[in-house]
């Protein structure tokens, strides 16, 4: 370590998620050039076995590493984020158990039932907004120099209301991009440094407008091949080739969900029948990964992570904590405020475009082309998107139900009210801005 280098305190708020040992190792692998004084690893008193289980693996990392890094594991959440130089959440209000909700109730009315997008993504906006801004009180008084990095889902949401909402400097990260990058990479035999492909859109709803390789655009050959990058949490249906080549660009996987509804819909139905949903194989692979992780001869990250559907977003946040430090000015793709980079957005919208990273923070950098046929859906996501912000802080029904209605993934007014409903009923523990002495009302 180096005398010229100041050493950080970052946490870690939702450390004892399953995805933690992968942070550690990235930070454990940057150590040399990003020095590490102290590393919390934050949670609730309901995750405090898992943090315990995880803070434990953490500690035997650094130690195996050999490296000077206090890891401290607190539920104390003022003191880990006290003179933090960077804030990282991966928190899940609601456990799992709100994530099977999100996705079994749409898909009992005959909708796409998400954990992101549509009514599922709703309501984790709606439990997580007032949870994350509520952190950020405690940025602005006691770390007010630090960046957040917001990792929780929907990202594009809750970075959105932390832009909006309060004065901390946040960028919101996806491992959608940075894994497109990797299969890029992959699929012409280079290095990540020579493939570089763009993003156009808002978070989980994103289009590749180009690819490059060794500074050629690949994206036509891409396209004529049908080549484009799924994930494990997302339904591996072929993109039409036709509609490919008429919208030239390729789409994120969970654009599968609007553009192939009827048969993403009837795979979801399938799996529910099965208990089969992805909340319900994340519940599984989280258990496996718990019982390897309180194993105390294991001492690095294991393999098996990779099955729990965000392999390397770690990696992207240890990749933007470490070009923010040094001032690597490269270009990452990451979720920050629109101003004029789409002019059919607000400019408090958040999107998710390609920025150069600085020692001051992101500058996103104007898209080269914006296909006009994606523009419309993007616009009325971002408007469902706005409407759920403002829901979440306020606790208006009426403006639930707009947001609810608004979504294009949500066929009518009837099936909204009837969804919004029931889960606003489920979700009462965790929503209490929308209820009043015991009875739902609108605020």
């Amino acid at each position: 370590m180096t005398t010229d280098k100041k050493a950080l305190k970052i946490a870690v708020i939702g450390g004892g998620s399953s995805y933690t040992p992968e942070i550690v190792e990235g930070f454990i692998l940057k150590y040399h050039d990003m020095p590490i004084r102290e590393l919390w690893l934050v949670d609730i008193e309901e995750g405090r076995h898992k943090l315990e289980i995880v803070g434990a693996l953490a500690k035997r990392m650094v130690e195996k590493a050999g490296l000077p890094i206090r890891v401290e594991l607190t539920v104390d959440r003022r003191e880990a984020i006290r003179g933090a130089d960077f804030v990282t959440t991966q928190i899940r209000v609601g456990l799992l158990e709100a994530r099977r909700q999100d996705e079994h109730i749409p898909i009992k009315h005959g909708v796409i039932g998400q954990e992101t997008t549509g009514p599922g993504g709703m309501f984790k906006a709606l439990r997580t907004v007032p949870v994350i801004l509520d952190i950020c009180k405690d940025i602005e008084e006691l770390a007010p120099d630090a960046w957040l990095l917001n990792f929780t889902n929907p990202a594009g949401i809750v970075t959105e209301a932390v832009q909006k909402y309060t004065k901390v400097k946040t960028v919101g990260l996806c491992n959608s991009p940075i894994n497109f990058q990797k299969y890029l990479a992959k699929e012409y035999g280079v290095s990540e440094q020579d493939a570089l492909a763009e993003f156009v859109g808002i978070n989980h709803l994103h289009w590749v407008t180009a690819a490059y390789v060794h500074g050629e655009d690949k994206l036509p050959e891409m396209i004529a091949g049908q080549k484009s990058y799924s994930a494990a949490n997302v339904t591996a249906l072929d993109w039409d080739a036709d509609f490919l080549s008429a919208l030239g660009a390729i789409p994120t996987y969970y654009l599968r969900y609007f553009y192939m509804t009827d048969k993403m819909y009837a795979d979801m139905a399938a799996s529910l029948e099965k208990n089969e949903t992805r909340a319900d194989v994340v519940s599984r692979v989280e258990s496996e990964l718990f019982e390897l992780y309180a194993d105390p001869d294991l001492k690095e990250k294991p393999k098996q992570l990779e099955q729990r559907g965000g392999a390397f977003y770690s990696e992207s946040a240890v990749n933007l904590i470490y070009s923010l430090y040094v001032n690597k000015q490269d270009i990452q793709t990451l979720n920050v405020r629109n101003g004029r980079m789409l002019d059919f957005l607000p400019e408090d919208a958040s999107i998710e475009v390609n920025c150069v990273v600085t020692g001051q923070g992101p500058i996103p950098l104007p898209p080269q082309r914006v296909p006009e046929a994606i523009k419309g859906l993007i616009h009325e996501v971002k408007v469902y998107e706005s409407l759920t912000i403002e829901a979440a802080i306020t606790g208006c029904r009426d403006t639930a139900l707009l947001a609810m209605t608004h979504h294009p993934l949500v066929p009518s007014i009837e099936v909204g009210k009837r969804l919004l409903d029931e889960m606003l009923e489920a979700n009462k523990a965790y929503l209490p801005n929308f209820f009043k002495a015991g009875s739902l009302e609108p605020a």
